[in-house]
């Protein structure tokens, strides 16, 4: 789902935070690929929206996970892209992620970003039997 963005200045914001959440995704996600037994892949879509899937696979079960829902998770305030109005409801940048100067704040966003993979993949752990 693509989130509603309610006026320029906010759009400002967005274009600001968007690549460097990216980038910090990946690479974050490359640290937990490394050490959690899952195996990863990537995957262009085009429906409904041009995006990419994370594709994740351990022990015969497969995950797919949107990076452009992950990247808004981290640059919207209590983003969700499972709300019923998530194409409707505005959204509110993250405004924690830019500094004084209105620039990045680096430390922030990767400190969020982190958590937000780690989140992810806590729940994607295979329970033992």
């Amino acid at each position: 789902m693509k989130p509603k963005i309610k006026d320029q200045l906010a759009w400002q914001q967005a274009e600001l935070l968007m690549q460097p959440a990216l980038i910090r995704i990946l690479d974050t996600i490359r640290q937990h690929l490394e050490t959690s037994g899952w195996k990863g892949s990537y995957e262009t879509v085009q429906t409904p929206y041009p995006g990419y899937l994370l594709k994740l696979e351990r022990d015969g079960r497969e995950v797919s996970v949107d990076i452009w829902d992950l990247c808004y998770q981290i640059c919207f305030r209590d983003y969700s892209p499972t709300h019923a109005d998530a194409e409707t409801r505005e959204v509110d940048i993250d405004t924690s992620l830019i500094d004084d100067a209105g620039e990045v704040d680096w430390n922030r966003l990767d400190r969020k970003t982190r958590d937000i993979i780690e989140d992810l993949f806590a729940n994607l752990t295979p329970t033992e039997s």
